[in-house]
């Protein structure tokens, strides 16, 4: 159980840590955010590929696979669209209102049993979304961006559930980098920047690092049972927290750090009884 928990947190550290080098790329070098989900996940298809067990591509003949990994080509650019001007720490926060998304089209379309008082910590996670995001006529449109990251993450986690019986979790990790590479790639293609040292050196580290903290995740589930490992997901806003103040000298503002400490305690609370 240690070492599950090891590469737990080791996990939850290098997906911030690649969206870090997203931001780096959108803000300081001017990459366009949707060249930087379109690579992340050429580059993730390529370093998973050898990977794919035998007899699983036939994935790619079913529609709801495809519509899956739209879903998740819309998150994801969405995150790095958020990630241009907005701070990690808030975009992560504003992202974690995907579990309620997911908790609500689980209970209409999967008919998954409603709990009180998983509901209660649900809708605590989403009050603290809304002390981070401030809706109101002043809100960023990156905040905005962010939201939608969440939403459309919400429905990718309902829709793995749905699906989740299809395939190996890496027959599915292959097919969906793969499928949202393709769906991206005239918008990508047409984004490709002058490559520089600097610019391939983080455009490779934003995919290895989320390549390699999904791989882990799945790796630490293995190890050890979910109900164990759920609550440390959200290891991932303290983790965009450090990051956001070493490489950018961000600090989140009160209301920021109050709907922060809400997020993770619905979240923690809520895992814990999952």
């Amino acid at each position: 159980m240690q070492r599950a928990v090891l590469i737990m947190f080791l996990a939850m550290s290098l997906i911030p840590a690649g969206d870090s080098a997203g931001k780096l790329l959108s803000g300081s070098y001017g990459i366009d955010p949707i060249f930087i989900s379109w690579s992340r996940f050429v580059l993730g298809t390529l370093l998973i590929l050898p990977f794919m067990p035998r007899g699983e591509w036939a994935l790619l003949r079913n529609w709801r696979i495809w519509v899956r990994a739209a879903v998740l080509a819309c998150g994801i650019s969405s995150i790095q669209i958020a990630l241009q001007t907005e701070e990690i720490a808030t975009v992560f926060a504003a992202f974690f209102i995907g579990p309620l998304i997911s908790y609500v089209l689980a209970v209409i379309f999967l008919r998954e049993p409603v709990s009180l008082l998983r509901s209660m910590l649900v809708l605590a996670g989403f009050t603290g979304v809304l002390v981070v995001v401030r809706p109101g006529a002043d809100m960023s449109i990156g905040v905005l961006w962010a939201v939608a990251a969440g939403c459309f993450y919400g429905v990718f986690l309902t829709m793995s559930r749905w699906l989740g019986s299809l395939g190996s979790p890496k027959g599915m990790i292959v097919v969906q980098l793969l499928i949202a590479g393709v769906l991206l790639a005239p918008f990508g293609l047409a984004q490709i920047p002058k490559v520089t040292a600097p610019i391939a050196l983080l455009t490779t580290v934003s995919a290895l690092c989320s390549m390699l903290g999904n791989l882990l995740l799945l790796y630490a589930y293995r190890l050890a049972p979910a109900t164990r490992l759920a609550p440390l997901v959200y290891f991932q806003l303290v983790a965009a927290v450090a990051l956001g103040w070493y490489i950018f000298g961000d600090l989140p503002d009160l209301w920021t750090w109050t709907g922060l400490a809400i997020i993770l305690g619905a979240g923690l609370g809520s895992a814990r009884l999952r």
